[in-house]
């Protein structure tokens, strides 16, 4: 997921992305520490999308106030 589509977002819909994309790390961590993932980079990027989605609501946060 790239910075400009994030942007193009509604606050709603970072937040229910963001609640999804940490579900999916979550069980995907699960599921690494059972059997090692095919591509464990996947995390990471997991991870980074998070960070992104978590940028992006605090600089609208900042904004508004």
């Amino acid at each position: 997921m790239k910075n400009s589509e994030i942007k193009e977002l509604s606050t709603k819909d970072i937040q229910e992305r963001l609640e999804d994309q940490r579900s999916i790390l979550e069980k995907s961590r699960l599921n690494h520490t059972v059997s090692p993932l095919e591509n464990p980079n996947v995390l990471s990027e997991y991870k980074k999308n998070i960070a992104r989605l978590l940028t992006e609501l605090n600089s609208r946060r900042l904004a508004d106030k």
